[in-house]
């Protein structure tokens, strides 16, 4: 399922990108292009549309995972266990805002729809301006960890670490791409609020889109080689 939920993402951003480069650089004359490049613009907005309907049945998943998560007591750091739980609760109430906001324009409640979107547009930016300066934090544990364990034995150890860094490496890069676009969703006046053409919303997204991608996979392959390993082990020992 969330395989799924990436590719529409990406799909969504995807279009978005070539249908505004298309609209944007090809000359007046060119109709055809025009026509696809609003086509694929079109088609990007309804994706974005499924995606916010798919999030309605988030709550539950997402309160289930704050509530299994708690304080943080099995975290080694403070800093990662209280930005963690910071995290959570900016992710739980992100949702009920988009879910008001989704309502109030599809006119289910008489309500303006504005002010939820900028909370749950400001919701998501703390998230994932908490989630970078997680990384942060982690990377920097990680670090020294490393230098531990250069000056002693454990190679796979090493190997371990090492691509835990890659992958907070990759969340921070994912994560700044999405806040970019959360500013450029923000009211006009804060920052570059408003001032990215469509083709750049796609390429930024669209980015943070295929980093999400590789590390389904890669969390899928460590799942599948721990299960093979697990079974060779078993079939070992008996």
């Amino acid at each position: 399922m969330e395989s799924d939920v990436i590719l529409i993402r990406t799909f969504c951003y995807g279009s978005q990108l070539v249908g505004g480069a298309l609209t944007q650089k090809a000359a007046a004359a060119d109709v055809s292009s025009q026509r696809l490049g609003k086509s694929l613009l079109l088609f990007s907005a309804q994706l974005s549309h499924c995606r916010t309907v798919l999030r309605l049945f988030d709550d539950l998943s997402m309160l289930a995972y704050s509530h299994s998560y708690g304080l943080g007591a099995s975290e080694e750091d403070a800093g990662v266990r209280w930005i963690s739980v910071l995290t959570n609760v900016a992710d739980q109430l992100y949702y009920p805002c988009e879910h008001i906001a989704w309502a109030a324009d599809a006119e289910l409640i008489k309500v303006r729809s504005d002010k939820w979107w900028l909370f749950s547009t400001v919701l998501w930016g703390t998230s994932l301006l908490l989630g970078i300066l997680r990384s942060f934090r982690v990377l920097l544990l990680l670090r020294k960890k490393l230098k531990k364990h250069q000056r002693g034995e454990g190679g796979s150890r090493r190997s371990d670490l090492h691509r835990q860094t890659q992958a907070e490496m990759l969340s921070i890069l994912s994560s700044m791409a999405d806040l970019s676009n959360a500013v450029h969703w923000m009211p006009p006046g804060f920052l570059w609020a408003g001032r990215f053409p469509s083709w750049l919303v796609g390429l930024l997204g669209t980015t943070s889109s295929l980093i999400g991608l590789i590390q389904l996979n890669t969390s899928s392959s460590e799942l599948l080689d721990s299960t093979m390993l697990s079974s060779q082990s078993g079939g070992d020992a008996n």
